[in-house]
């Protein structure tokens, strides 16, 4: 039965947040909100809560997990981001984003794109989120939280808490954070190709 903390959307509870970090690093998988919807999170190293995780979702290998990082300071350890991407990164983040970049030899094989070697990156806007990872000082292995054979992410804390209780350990209610997922932009060569148009303005890359 997983744990349910509601946790107020501009100030964060301190406590409940270092409660949310202990079950990420004792090897728990979290649903916390973010800019664009809720998604489901674990600690990077974590080889049963990704798997599990990819269970909950009914993933496969050619899957693009995420790195929900706080600011770009742990981008370059497991993304390779030129100059020119970087500059791209400073000037849309944080924000409803997902950069798809060439993975770098840090980040486990089983985190990337099994063919590509690639790892979507994100930095969002959300107070919640970003408290989380303040806390843990290092990115959330991630994924949006849309459920196999749906097409949107689930919105309301108590629907998610009723279907997923049995799967994960813990259930944030940070409230209301949207429907429209992130606008994905990979990086991973030359050009930046738009994968998919969401909630980030996409202008700037066609």
């Amino acid at each position: 039965m997983s744990q349910f903390f509601q946790i107020h959307p501009d100030n964060p509870q301190p406590r409940l947040i270092h409660q949310a970090i202990e079950i990420v690093q004792k090897g728990g998988i979290i649903v916390y909100p973010t800019d664009s919807g809720y998604a489901l999170g674990c600690h990077i190293g974590d080889k049963g809560a990704l798997d599990k995780i990819r269970r909950i979702r009914r993933l496969d290998n050619k899957h693009n997990f995420t790195l929900v990082c706080r600011d770009l300071s742990d981008i370059a350890t497991y993304a390779k981001v030129d100059n020119t991407a970087y500059r791209l990164l400073k000037t849309f983040t944080p924000g409803a984003y997902t950069f798809i970049f060439k993975a770098t030899r840090e980040l486990p094989r089983r985190c990337m794109q099994a063919k590509r070697k690639t790892i979507g990156i994100r930095i969002p806007a959300n107070t919640v989120c970003q408290s989380l990872l303040a806390f843990l000082n290092e990115p959330l292995m991630s994924t949006t939280l849309i459920l196999p054979d749906e097409t949107i992410p689930m919105t309301d804390p108590y629907e998610i808490r009723e279907v997923l209780e049995h799967h994960v350990d813990l259930v944030i209610d940070g409230g209301f954070c949207g429907l429209e997922a992130t606008t994905v932009i990979d990086m991973s060569d030359v050009v930046p190709v738009i994968v998919r148009e969401g909630l980030g303005n996409a202008d700037a890359f066609k």
